[in-house]
């Protein structure tokens, strides 16, 4: 066995132990323990992986920073929409610096201690023991910003703000005070982040993950297609002009686009299961996805619906 399963076998005993003594961390924090996601998994986000890159070597060559007069930043913050590839990033930097990936869903987790509040000290005194005890690790904070995250709805307004904001202020510094933990965090509401997350020791770097369109989107979706292939062991797109589909609309984010592709193949396995012999995937299959999903979009808005 080589020290790289060693050390991800005992990341993941670790952690698990920690979350099963502590329940508002059950579903609030997941851990991969060995991420394997290259920079071919993901589409675009040029600049974005460089950062990310850069970040890497705090934990891989922290010498160079010192050749360079400088230090690596204490943490770095991803801002962008919803679906732009934050937490691929993320798990990126866990996968090039080879340490366990844990990714913490901050409003989930919030309303998780809210109802598990007798316990938070417990959780906070746990967290540190489990990050000193851990092999190296990535700690992904996904979406900071949670009273306005999409998971809270009208909940969001009504939170005990300033308490809630004080935990994960101590969550974070402490994951910052534990050597060879990295640090990296996201939000989609940038606007309204409170500045003391951004405050010297905490995230010192920001980096913007704007997804350039529609290339970025196009070489994500030939990503998605080649692995939805791979799983089949066969060709199931036809020709496709992706230029063509992608400029067809602006609105998705590149996680749109994602299940986007994934409602046309289900739409096909559909037709399969049903005794028909459905064709490849064609630009048409693509149009009327995509129709669908505008339709949802203005139901959404004034309704509530939801696309599926």
């Amino acid at each position: 066995m080589t020290d790289r399963r060693l050390l991800a076998e005992k990341a993941a005993n670790i952690w698990s132990s920690f979350q099963r003594n502590v329940e508002p961390l059950a579903r609030g924090a997941q851990i991969v323990a060995a991420p394997d996601v290259t920079q071919d998994d993901i589409g675009g986000l040029a600049s974005a992986k460089e950062e990310i890159l850069t970040y890497a070597y705090a934990q891989t060559s922290p010498e160079v920073y010192g050749r360079w007069g400088t230090f690596p930043p204490s943490a770095m913050l991803m801002i962008g929409r919803r679906g732009s590839g934050k937490s691929l990033l993320a798990e990126y930097l866990a996968a090039q610096t080879e340490t366990a990936f844990v990714r913490v869903d901050v409003p989930r987790m919030v309303l998780d201690v809210i109802h598990g509040a007798p316990k938070i000290g417990e959780l906070v005194q746990g967290w540190s023991a489990a990050l000193e005890e851990m092999p190296p690790v990535t700690i992904f904070f996904d979406e900071l910003e949670f009273t306005r995250a999409h998971e809270m709805g009208e909940r969001g307004a009504e939170l005990p703000t300033g308490p809630i904001m004080d935990f994960l202020f101590e969550l974070i510094d402490r994951s910052l005070s534990i050597e060879g933990c990295l640090v990296i965090a996201s939000t989609s509401q940038s606007g309204t982040l409170p500045e003391a997350f951004l405050s010297p020791g905490r995230f010192e770097r920001i980096v913007e993950v704007n997804p350039l369109f529609p290339e970025d989107i196009e070489e994500a979706l030939r990503i998605h297609a080649l692995a939805a292939e791979s799983r089949a062991e066969r060709s199931i797109f036809g020709e496709l002009d992706w230029s063509a589909i992608v400029n067809n609309t602006r609105e998705p984010s590149i996680g749109d686009w994602i299940r986007i592709l994934h409602a046309v193949l289900r739409r096909k396995a559909r037709l399969d299961a049903a005794g028909e012999s459905p064709a490849q995937v064609t630009q048409s299959d693509f149009s009327a996805e995509i129709s669908r999903f505008r339709q949802a979009n203005t139901r959404i808005r004034t309704d509530g619906g939801n696309y599926l």
